[in-house]
């Protein structure tokens, strides 16, 4: 991605031709804004991806069926604070309410029409305050709306997360925008907790959606904060070219810029929201290395992230190499303990043959920052892979206890 000539734009959502957004607040949290709509001025292919989880909010349901039925949509509703999940058949009904109402304030099919929620579980959706909100929102649809989209979609979020980037397929300008909310109940598989992608790209629908699902597997699939998957969690993409680009095709140097471009911004996304993690401190990418298979290393750096031990061990800033090693072992992966060396950037912590020979106090400098790199060398393959989190402090305890109140 490096070579590749990705330019940084502002705009968010509304970055890309064709697309308007707004944010409102309709008094469904205590302050704040709460509604969001993102429109595509033509209908746009639509794909995405959702939560694997046993216990799913309406709104993931809905737009599981919708997407199924339609390749494109039009418009994406947001609200926050409140999940609309665990809400049963009134919950539904509300969810294909807030559908019918967006359908009549923007004259559009109700099949064009996508909807997420975030926020409290098991409390149903005030109608009143939604459908004031809705029409709000609607008459304020602008191209500068990108900001107030970005803010709408937060709960606990610290700062709003949007980015935007442009690149050029045939000569013709293209554009990638993104807005995202995150902050605690983050796990991969998926943890996306809410995404929204948009794009003027000409592209076919087969191969958005496996782009789309490549990215998301090297971005929102591979951030944790806390180990808990939401009910609500979904990313999702329009794609409405009207950058009339010459259509992008599978194996092509603008196949892989462009699939190059949408990562990366699913990326830089995926690291505000671990940046954002409640309570934290400190942003920790950690990369598992020489590793049998791509698989095992997921798995393994997906076990150090989600370990409570390790975590503590970070926020206290302590050089407990022994908490990192126990979590690969008890990942499941096959490997030689014995072969293993740890990193603490680029500071070896842990050599073969279980070799400690490091400095406690320059350990304790490096975990001092703000940012912190960890690699576990595996020392048997050729595979890798890198995963974000955030160390846990009590802060995390504080905010979770009176997430309601």
């Amino acid at each position: 991605m490096k070579n590749l000539k990705i330019k940084t734009v502002f705009g968010g959502v509304c970055a890309p031709q064709g697309f308007i957004a707004s944010g409102v607040r309709a008094g469904i949290k205590k302050s704040k804004k709460d509604i969001t709509l993102i429109y595509s001025e033509v209908p746009a292919l639509a794909t995405g991806v959702f939560t694997k989880s046993a216990t799913v909010a309406a709104c993931v349901t809905l737009n599981q069926k919708q997407l199924k039925n339609s390749k494109t949509a039009r418009v994406i509703l947001v609200n926050s604070g409140n999940a609309n999940a665990c809400t049963g058949e009134r919950g539904m009904m509300n969810a294909k309410q807030s559908i019918s109402t967006v359908s009549s304030a923007l004259s559009i099919k109700e099949s064009q029409v996508l909807v997420a929620s975030t926020g409290v579980i098991g409390q149903f959706l005030p109608m009143d305050k939604m459908t004031l909100g809705i029409y709000e929102a609607a008459k304020i649809l602008s191209k500068d709306g990108n900001d107030d989209a970005a803010e709408g979609i937060c709960t606990t979020d610290t700062f709003p997360k949007e980015f935007a980037v442009e690149i050029e397929i045939g000569g013709v300008p293209v554009r990638i925008g993104g807005i995202a909310k995150g902050s605690g109940m983050i796990a991969p598989n998926m943890a996306t907790m809410l995404a929204f992608v948009t794009t003027d790209v000409k592209i076919s629908y087969p191969l958005l959606r496996k782009t789309f699902k490549q990215a998301n597997d090297k971005s929102f699939n591979r951030i944790t904060v806390d180990g808990d998957t939401s009910t609500n969690d979904m990313a999702l993409i329009l794609a409405n070219g009207k950058a009339e680009n010459k259509e992008i095709k599978e194996g092509t140097s603008d196949y892989k810029l462009f699939s190059s471009a949408l990562e990366h911004v699913m990326v830089v996304l995926s690291k505000m929201i671990v940046k954002d993690g409640e309570g934290a401190t400190k942003f920790v990418e950690v990369t598992v290395t020489g590793a049998k298979s791509v698989a095992d290393a997921e798995i393994a750096c997906r076990t150090i992230c989600n370990s409570p031990l390790v975590k503590t061990a970070i926020h206290g800033e302590d050089a407990n190499w022994g908490r990192i090693l126990a979590a690969v072992g008890r990942s499941g992966i096959k490997f030689n303990p014995a072969h293993a060396e740890i990193f603490f950037d680029d500071m070896r912590i842990l050599g073969r043959n279980y070799e400690i020979n490091f400095s406690e106090e320059k350990a304790k400098e490096i975990l001092q920052k703000k940012e912190v790199t960890i690699t576990v060398d595996l020392n048997g393959g050729k595979h890798s892979a890198t995963f974000w989190t955030c160390d846990l402090s009590a802060e995390y305890v504080r905010i979770n206890a009176s997430y309601r109140s």
